[in-house]
């Protein structure tokens, strides 16, 4: 994820927001990224990517100048759009339900947020993925793969009855969610079973060349935003979003 210099907006309007979907399927044209989930909301956006390549780095800069370079031209302004670099949550995607919680924290965050009300279903909100997750195969960009999201929730087909299915699923989550799950996600660096983490570690702890990472991600669990891992899925999340 990431959020606007100084919390400011990074869509003004729907040309913006259209604009940035755009640059996203440019992005996996060219990185071969595959998008499980996206939003975006007004200071900030939220994707959920897996990097078949170790390329998550070089992809990120290219898609946040991009639109940053797009905004400001369509705009005639200069400088910063993004507050920095982005935020990553490194997260386990064997189909252990990580991903599950992660594509619900990401396509609840406009009801979160009370950009949709309680009485209007979520895929009002045009702005996500979600929207696309409940059309024909056809009608989806290509760059969205939703086959394991739909696996995690149960839904051995890509059809219609399993696209109603999904809708009311999420639907029912949407109206009991109290959120403690998702600490993990707002909170964390990794997202999977202690397993998970301790091959992360000792993966950077080998590219790094020593124990120094390793010692210092378990003291205070930080230290791996922004690093590539091949095959990985990156969820981008923040804190009271």
């Amino acid at each position: 994820m990431n959020r606007g210099d100084r919390r400011e907006l990074i869509f003004m309007d729907d040309a913006d927001r259209q604009r940035f979907v755009d640059t996203l399927g440019e992005a996996c044209a060219k990185t071969g990224w595959q998008i499980h989930a996206y939003v975006l909301m007004p200071n900030h956006f939220h994707v959920v990517v897996e990097t078949p390549q170790p390329n998550l780095v070089a992809g990120m800069k290219w898609l946040l100048g991009t639109y940053t370079s797009r905004f400001n031209r369509r705009r005639k302004l200069f400088g910063h759009l993004f507050s920095g670099r982005y935020k990553s949550l490194i997260m386990d995607g064997s189909g252990s339900g990580y991903l599950k919680s992660v594509g619900d924290y990401v396509h609840l965050n406009p009801a979160r947020a009370k950009l949709v009300v309680a009485d209007v279903p979520l895929k009002s909100f045009a702005w996500s993925s979600w929207p696309a997750y409940l059309l024909a195969r056809s009608k989806r960009p290509a760059w969205l793969r939703v086959d394991r999201l739909l696996g995690e929730w149960g839904i051995p087909e890509d059809s219609p009855a399993g696209r109603q299915r999904l809708e009311r699923a999420l639907e029912e989550r949407r109206n009991t969610e109290e959120g403690e799950e998702f600490k993990p996600i707002r909170r964390g660096w990794c997202l999977g079973e202690e397993t998970f983490r301790e091959e992360l570690l000792t993966q950077m702890s080998e590219r790094m060349g020593g124990g120094a990472l390793r010692r210092g991600a378990r003291r205070d669990g930080g230290g791996a935003g922004g690093t590539d891992h091949r095959g990985g899925v990156e969820a981008g999340a923040v804190a009271g979003s």
